[in-house]
């Protein structure tokens, strides 16, 4: 089932792998066009981003791809395709800033999270950069060190009480 954040949001999905394998510069909330059955699925909470990207075509249209978001089990024929091409809703000026984006050498527009907000499903994207391997492997080795430090200290506040 969907998790409420705050008043009127519902999370769906959570890309986070995006948040490992990217360094997140900045991010924008888009609108999805979807068919009815592909709506009652993701109120079901069913749905995944990890292999999805944002793409841009000639058209000046982002598109995300890749995004899975299983048949409503409910359907009949009128079903969807699972990982069909869906359209996202931007401003022009907001596109041409991410195509802008893509254009510098290593940028990728990337899904972090997909949501309902007020009733309307949204798509949070990135224009991210992708991180090197020892990037990562600091990155990770600093959540480690928190984490240990978190505990020490949790231990200690124990210990003490």
């Amino acid at each position: 089932m969907p998790k409420n954040n705050s008043a009127g949001t519902q999370t769906i999905a959570v890309n986070r792998r995006a948040r490992h394998d990217y360094t997140i510069d900045s991010t924008v909330e888009a609108g999805l066009v979807l068919q009815g059955t592909e709506v009652k699925s993701l109120r079901e909470g069913r749905a995944s981003l990890t292999q999805s990207f944002v793409s841009i075509d000639l058209h000046h249209e982002m598109w995300l791809e890749g995004a899975n978001i299983p048949e409503y089990l409910n359907g009949t024929w009128t079903n969807h395709v699972p990982k069909r091409k869906r359209k996202l809703l931007l401003h022009a000026d907001q596109i041409m800033r991410f195509e802008r984006g893509v254009e510098a050498k290593g940028y990728t527009i990337v899904p972090l999270s997909l949501y309902f907000k007020d009733g309307r499903a949204k798509v949070e994207i990135a224009l991210a950069k992708g991180k090197h391997e020892y990037d990562k492997r600091q990155a990770l080795r600093e959540q480690q060190d928190k984490r240990d430090a978190q505990r020490q200290m949790r231990l200690h506040n124990l210990g003490a009480a």
